[in-house]
């Protein structure tokens, strides 16, 4: 008899909490994370739609003949493209990737292409990690992300060194999209820490772009790395803002709704400071970009603002209910997006 009373309380105190997250998400809009953030400067955003235009360039299987071009091309130069590394080369340790050689720009780039969602690689990837597994410089890092990054280290060092030598007043730039944007900012931190492989770099020659970027560092380490790593985030983009560990996303595709009421309840009840204050907790990467070209009870999109911090707070920690959760996501809205912003 008690337990036949007690189940409407908890359906009650179930609903509750439901509706307390649900309204909790749906007053919070993408543009609200950085309104109090200064806007960014022209020349610090400048390379941003020139490296999502040469991660895009990595899909196509002749760049000379691309299928995928965005407007106005990929505006690289095909003879500068001094490796392009496929899956099958790889053997599922990383994704595609290229490495490109800008005489204009002077500047020597690993570009690295995002998940590929028929590639069981990329999801064991994403998967190899724990909350706390692995520790790095002080902090904590993605484990999956990194043993990729060490393998590319490895397998392209001496071809990055031999460059470093042969150009040394060229910055060395690493950039990828959502799961090449983990290895792209694991590549930056192991080579910081270790410029001796890359025949001792100064560190204010590397830097790393990352764009729709996984949570792959501890907070200490995003805060410590700001002047190396630039994250670039699309209004909505539902990816910087899931906390929530990829693994359990995935492995949940046939009981979405069972993960989503455990997070309703655990949001409800662990409260927020608490889940903040874990050192454990990875984030988004380095000094964020949040490109903001729409407004709340607004429709349409509007001219591009680009704003900038490095947050200690607030780095993107409430997902948006949002349409364009998802297409926020792609390369290719990036890419219009922030030449939109250099152009306006």
């Amino acid at each position: 008899m008690s337990l036949v009373c007690g189940i409407p309380l908890l359906e009650c105190v179930y609903c509750l909490a439901c509706a307390r997250w649900a309204w909790k998400r749906c007053l919070h809009t993408g543009e609200q994370d950085s309104e109090r953030w200064g806007y960014a400067r022209r020349e610090e955003f400048e390379p941003v739609p020139r490296l999502c235009r040469l991660i895009l360039s990595v899909y196509e299987d002749d760049i000379r003949n691309p299928k995928w071009a965005p407007l106005g091309g990929y505006g690289i130069n095909p003879e500068w493209i001094l490796k392009k590394v496929t899956y099958e080369q790889t053997s599922g340790r990383s994704p595609p990737y290229v490495i490109y050689l800008d005489h204009e720009n002077c500047d020597i780039v690993l570009a690295i292409r995002g998940l590929n969602m028929a590639m069981e690689s990329d999801y064991a990837m994403l998967w190899d990690n724990k909350l706390g597994q692995k520790m790095f410089d002080g902090g904590f890092v993605h484990n999956g992300l990194l043993k990729s990054a060490a393998w590319l280290i490895d397998n392209e060092g001496d071809t990055i060194k031999e460059l470093i030598e042969e150009y040394p007043n060229y910055t060395l730039t690493f950039t990828g999209h959502s799961l090449g944007s983990g290895i792209a900012a694991m590549l930056a931190l192991i080579v910081v820490n270790n410029r001796d492989l890359l025949g001792e770099i100064p560190r204010n020659q590397i830097r790393c772009f990352t764009f729709a970027p996984a949570r792959c560092m501890s907070l200490n380490l995003a805060v410590r790395y700001a002047d190396i790593v630039n994250s670039v985030v699309l209004q909505d983009d539902f990816l910087p803002r899931t906390a929530t560990p990829l693994e359990d996303i995935f492995k949940s595709v046939f009981c979405l709704p069972c993960l989503l009421c455990g997070k309703c309840m655990s949001d409800t009840c662990i409260p927020e400071e608490r889940m903040l204050a874990d050192p454990r907790r990875l984030y988004a990467p380095g000094r964020l970009y949040h490109i903001v070209e729409r407004k709340v009870c607004r429709c349409g999109r509007f001219p591009p603002v680009v704003k900038t911090a490095v947050p200690v707070e607030g780095r993107f920690e409430h997902i948006i209910i949002s349409c364009n959760a998802t297409s926020d996501h792609a390369i290719i809205w990036i890419e219009r997006e922030s030449q939109k912003a250099l152009d306006v």
